[in-house]
């Protein structure tokens, strides 16, 4: 059995990392679905889908994960069709995971089975609080794994966000 888990992955956080891990246990194979892959370098989108791969396969590697593969899911901005829209993409699996409302409602209207995942520490495991905290220039590497952590360094990540929190005020 295939899982599709889907994610913005902005950037990928250790509460991602624990979701695959645990359906990398149970799944034959779990395809992550990297949405929103055509936006970089916007407050909320910051990361490219190639850094956002990277980040991915290497804390991945690194936990000795394997049975993996990425898909790039570009937004087509229109939710009745968005479903579909996944399935021209990828349509190998046997259930979607997410804890996302509208992913979990779209996919059950259209018959599929949905699971939820356990949220790991989501008030500071999320995206927009390691973007804030990155913009405000407090502790955000430990929220990560560390090849992520690496990664936003190598690529200026951090004063990336910082300029384009700039720009977004």
């Amino acid at each position: 059995m295939n899982a599709l888990y889907i994610g913005r992955f902005q950037p990928y956080h250790n509460g991602h990392h624990r979701v695959i891990v645990n359906l990398s246990r149970v799944y034959d194979t779990v395809i992550i679905g990297v949405g929103s892959s055509q936006y970089e370098n916007t407050w909320d989108n910051p990361f490219s889908v190639d850094e956002r791969e990277e980040m991915i396969n290497k804390s991945l590697t690194l936990s000795g994960v394997h049975n993996y593969r990425i898909v790039r899911i570009p937004d087509i901005h229109d939710p009745p069709r968005w479903v579909d829209h996944v399935l021209s993409i990828v349509s190998d699996f046997d259930v979607v995971v997410s804890n996302n409302s509208l992913t979990k409602e779209l996919f059950s209207k259209k018959g599929y089975r949905v699971k939820g995942t356990s949220l790991y520490n989501r008030s500071v495991l999320s995206g927009e609080e390691i973007r804030r905290r990155i913009k405000k220039g407090e502790e955000w590497e430990s929220l990560v794994p560390a090849p992520v952590a690496e990664i936003i360094k190598k690529v200026n990540g951090e004063e990336r966000i910082r300029s384009l929190s700039s720009l977004d005020s």
